[in-house]
């Protein structure tokens, strides 16, 4: 097949999606298809109308690209492509939507509020920070609402450092979460599939550092994954269940990533969903891949072969 590789695009994890891209790449020639890479631009609908690829296999991450915007194009142009569908993408890059939607699935997620830019300029939100942390507790965690990587988003352990971290987070995005902080075990689990999904294996991060930052993802040696993750049989399968149930009810396809805490009661929280998770060499998915005995090729070839038009 010829497949159109969407990667790069303009959003601040440019530079995850092209080295995510670039695995895809490899894989997708390794097994014998016609690789197009596309470095997402002005130009990207031309290219597509004039190379008439078979299939998109979309590698961006970031607005642009995880949000349904390069999605709702593909979808004008007839072109089947990799991952969820517009109406999923543009859930799972809001935070305060999917946390909204977990909410009401019944699904445990840490308590929050979201603001935006607007509020805190024409409406005085800015003094309800007290009751807000009154209610979350301390330590806090501030982060923009539509971005990923942990990019801006900062752990609060004291409250004068509250107006710093809104404005890091207000410099990503118009909108800002504030968000409980839950001390635990990083836990993610990756899903594969449409129709029957199933659940790799719990994947566990150990960041040198104490937070599992930017750096701290994507710097090689920076943090430990354990694939599968060191957790009872039971842990592991109750992550594995709400880790289906958070992909279903945000209504994702072909694949996509669930974060989540163990704290140490024994409680697990999710975080977030990420509908087109990292596939770089530090990347969750490709270790919950490995650990499921599904060398990066086979992960690729599965995910081209779930590939859809629209829904």
């Amino acid at each position: 097949m010829k497949v159109a590789v969407l990667k790069g695009g303009r959003s601040l994890e440019r530079e995850v999606s092209l080295r995510s891209a670039s695995n895809v790449e490899a894989a997708l020639r390794r097994l014998g298809h016609t690789v197009l890479p596309v470095d997402a631009d002005q130009r990207l609908v031309k290219i597509l109308r004039e190379e008439r690829p078979d299939v998109a296999f979309v590698a961006m991450h970031g607005k642009g690209g995880e949000d349904g915007t390069v999605q709702e194009l593909l979808e004008i142009l007839e072109i089947p492509y990799t991952g969820s569908g517009v109406l999923a993408c543009q859930r799972s890059m809001d935070k305060a939507i999917t946390k909204a939607i977990f909410e009401n699935a019944g699904i445990r997620t840490p308590a929050w509020f979201a603001f935006s830019e607007d509020a805190f300029r024409e409406l005085g939100a800015a003094d309800t920070m007290g009751d807000i942390m009154e209610r979350l507790g301390m330590p806090l965690v501030v982060k923009p609402v539509r971005q990923g990587s942990a990019l801006g988003i900062s752990v609060i352990k004291d409250p004068a450092h509250l107006p710093q971290a809104l404005l890091s987070a207000l410099s990503y995005d118009d909108r800002v979460m504030l968000e409980a902080f839950v001390a635990g075990r990083e836990l993610s689990v990756s899903v594969l599939g449409t129709d029957d999904p199933r659940a790799l294996p719990v994947v566990e991060a150990v960041p040198q550092s104490d937070f599992y930052d930017f750096e701290s993802r994507y710097t090689p040696g920076a943090t430990e994954l354990r694939a599968p993750a060191p957790i009872p049989d039971d842990v592991a399968a109750e992550a594995s269940a709400l880790a289906l149930n958070c992909y279903r009810a945000i209504g994702c396809r072909g694949f996509g990533r669930i974060d989540m805490m163990l704290d140490p009661d024994g409680a697990l929280w999710v975080l977030e969903l990420n509908a087109i998770p990292g596939m770089t060499d530090t990347s969750l998915l490709p270790a919950a891949a490995r650990a499921a005995d599904m060398d990066f090729d086979e992960f690729v070839e599965r995910a081209l072969a779930l590939a859809d038009l629209g829904g």
